[in-house]
């Protein structure tokens, strides 16, 4: 796919290399070098009157033997100390080695940008070849970049090194190692660039830097040279990418910049990261190192934790004007439908059920769940709020914790590095899958399924239908800031998050819109070579009948014994309104600020001290 880590090349010898080539690089930084010592003092004058025209330090005195002791065995200090230090060792390195040896000490151990070293590495990052075989346009501009090689990089400004190629080139007709025709066809020739430079890793690139990382932190800094094996499935990592992109431009302004997607398959193994829209712009990664607020696609994590305390789908639970202390939660638009079934209130996102049920359940209960399941940026007491999505979350975390449900009740820890070998093929690791960690009951997974389809299919989550079993849940966090669609098959979970990087508001986006589209294209193209899978591991709902405490046991088979008096008060609640796609957490509309940002710990009195 890609290589990662400093790029080096043979060591070159100068009587090796065309006369074109060494002296391009004479004529950038040092043209006198064959008729000077390890100090030149006409050219330190030079620089001393060109910067004192300039009014400011434009051209440098050094020689090749000074700029290798600073880079060596100096600071880039700019003082008076050091300068004395870098001519004194200068003086030392030429009275040890020939005029061709400094040369070739240089040309070896220079940065030429692009994470590249030495003239031979960077004829073969930038060019394809070895420095043996450079041309004289191609000489002349990587001699260019030793100056800046960073903001010179050819695969980042290649229009600012031509320029000053055309300066190396004139300086070496000045000094009569090139003709006149020569320079003319140097001019007229613009360099390929090889497709290892320009390429920085593309729709690979966060995962790539991801992946680099998890291979540091097993074997360490100074291994050697390495072959990495990843989970990755390339097919897919570009229709994510592609998905990704195209549906965040097509919403325009107002819509989001940014996005992520991130894809597991059922051994927990990463089959697509996509940490942002374009990586070649920024290499942050929104999948991993973004913690965003995850609006209603929390509540599958509240519902869990319900059902933990005893609570069951067909329940009912008053959607009506709660209040708790100073925070009285409503719905989107402000309407509100009287006695739903939990399943109901969970398809519809509906904002006063979910957290009366978070409230039932304990914020203590919610902590211990959400560490469970692991989601680690949620404290052990979290605020009530936390049943809107109140808490940001990486959607690493999401993702994975979404798997705990399709794996049916199970916790597997996602992963992307498969296999590490030497460049030789000696065995360095070998993913072995663990067993998985069971978390939460089958029979209480198999309900959470079951009501997370019915977001699909009847739910604020229909546009991410793929024709196929699948469950989900969307989530939009306060003043549309963000916008999120996490769902599953039997074969994949994957999640996707689009926003904006400044937190900006964006114009009344919904997950059940945008993201739900994304995972949709994506899950079509991740699943058309599948068979039709159902989760075959799902038990029947509970109908009632049982008689064990489901609250200290087993799930029991029984209604709860209040839904008759909640089902006689519906009448009662005159407002009512269809909710919109995606209910927002606001209290009204207009109400920027339902709950703190970074909430303080709801204490349930309920809890021990």
């Amino acid at each position: 796919m890609a290589s990662r880590g400093p790029k080096y090349g043979d060591r070159v010898r100068v009587a090796d290399l065309p006369a074109h080539v060494p002296y391009a690089f004479l004529a950038a930084e040092d043209r006198r070098f064959y008729r000077h010592g390890a100090v030149d003092p006409w050219a330190i004058a030079r620089a001393a009157y060109a910067n004192y025209r300039a009014g400011a330090v434009v051209e440098g005195g050094s020689t090749l033997a000074q700029q290798i002791t600073k880079n060596m065995f100096l600071t880039p200090d700019q003082t008076l100390k050091r300068k004395i230090q870098e001519a004194v060792l200068a003086y030392r390195l030429e009275a040890m080695l020939t005029k061709d040896e400094v040369l070739e000490l240089y040309l070896n151990r220079i940065y030429f940008g692009a994470n590249t070293f030495g003239l031979d590495g960077a004829a073969r990052t930038y060019f394809d070849k070895p420095a043996s075989q450079l041309t004289l346009a191609e000489a002349a501009l990587l001699a260019a970049l030793p100056k800046a090689p960073s903001r010179m990089a050819l695969h980042r400004n290649m229009d600012k090194a031509l320029v000053r190629q055309r300066m190396v080139l004139g300086r070496m007709r000045e000094e009569g190692w090139i003709s006149d025709t020569q320079l003319q066809t140097a001019l007229a020739e613009r360099p390929k660039i090889g497709s290892r430079a320009m390429s920085d890793g593309g729709d690979n690139g966060y995962v790539l830097d991801y992946a680099t990382n998890e291979v540091l932190a097993m074997v360490g800094p100074n291994s050697p040279d390495l072959m990495v094996r990843l989970t990755i499935d390339p097919r897919l990592q570009t229709t994510g990418a592609k998905a990704l992109r195209r549906v965040v431009a097509d919403q325009g302004r107002g819509g989001p910049s940014q996005g992520a997607l991130l894809a597991i398959d059922d051994r927990g193994a990463i089959r697509t990261m996509v940490g942002g829209v374009d990586y070649s712009r920024s290499v942050f990664n929104r999948a991993v190192q973004a913690r965003r607020q995850p609006g209603s696609s929390f509540k599958p994590f509240i519902y869990a934790a319900a059902l933990e305390h005893g609570i069951l789908p067909s329940d009912t639970r008053i959607d009506g004007p709660v209040r708790y202390g100073d925070w009285r939660p409503g719905n989107y638009g402000g309407g509100y439908r009287g006695a739903v079934s939990v399943s109901t209130a969970l398809a519809l996102s509906i904002n006063t059920v979910a957290v009366k049920l978070g409230y039932e359940a304990g914020t203590v209960a919610i902590g211990e769940l959400s560490k469970r399941f692991g989601l680690t940026t949620i404290p052990g007491n979290p605020n009530l709020s936390v049943a809107l999505g109140a808490y940001e979350v990486p959607l690493i975390q999401m993702v994975s914790g979404y798997q705990v449900f399709q794996q049916a009740g199970n916790r597997v820890t996602p992963y992307v590095i498969d296999e590490i070998q030497t460049v030789s093929g000696q065995p360095v690791f070998s993913h072995k899958t663990a067993s998985p960690v069971p978390v939460y009951d089958l029979p209480r997974a198999s309900m959470m399924v079951r009501m997370m389809m019915k977001v699909i299919t009847s739910g604020t989550g229909t546009g991410a239908a793929i024709g196929r079993p699948a469950a989900g849940k969307t989530g939009t966090s306060q003043n549309w800031r963000d916008a999120w669609f996490i769902g599953f098959t039997p074969d994949m979970t994957a999640g996707v998050w689009v926003g904006n990087d400044d937190d900006r508001p964006m114009n009344r986006i919904t997950g059940g819109e945008v993201a739900a589209e994304v995972w949709r294209r994506y899950m079509l193209v991740a699943h058309e070579t599948l068979p039709v899978r159902e989760f075959d591991w799902l038990l029947p709902d509970p109908v009632g009948g049982g008689d064990e405490d489901i609250r200290t046991g087993p799930v029991t088979y029984r209604d709860d014994p209040r839904n008759d008096f909640y089902d006689g008060l519906a009448d009662e609640f005159s407002q009512a309104a269809e909710p919109d796609p995606e209910p927002s957490l606001a209290d009204e509309p207009d109400d920027p600020e339902p709950y703190p940002r970074d909430p303080e710990p709801y204490r349930d009195e309920r809890a021990p001290n």
